[in-house]
């Protein structure tokens, strides 16, 4: 086992960028203003672009179990920093790591 099983720069990099991705699509506020049906709809689109993203990274990085936990963190405590609430994080999270 190498050091490159511990390097996990992208994948943190990686984690980020999915989560500034999703803030900028879908802001903190957004479920609060919308209806239900919208902001479903809004969620759903902005989720499949996420995941076409995903399986990108996944197809030119390796991804150990490492790997996976430092870029769910980075994604989640990204979420967290911009204000969503934790329960909605958490699942979204949940969405994130069944990706990988």
């Amino acid at each position: 086992m190498g050091l490159n099983w511990f390097d996990a720069a992208k994948a943190k990099e990686f984690g980020n960028s999915l989560g500034d991705f999703f803030i900028q699509k879908i802001p903190v506020n957004d479920s609060q203003t919308m209806d239900d049906k919208l902001f479903a709809r809004k969620t759903k689109k902005v989720l499949a672009s996420m995941s076409t993203q995903i399986v990108e990274f996944r197809r030119s990085n390796s991804l150990n179990i490492y790997k996976r936990a430092q870029l769910s963190n980075a994604f989640k405590w990204t979420l967290k920093e911009a204000g969503y609430s934790n329960e909605y994080v958490n699942e979204l999270t949940m969405w994130l790591v069944r990706q990988l």
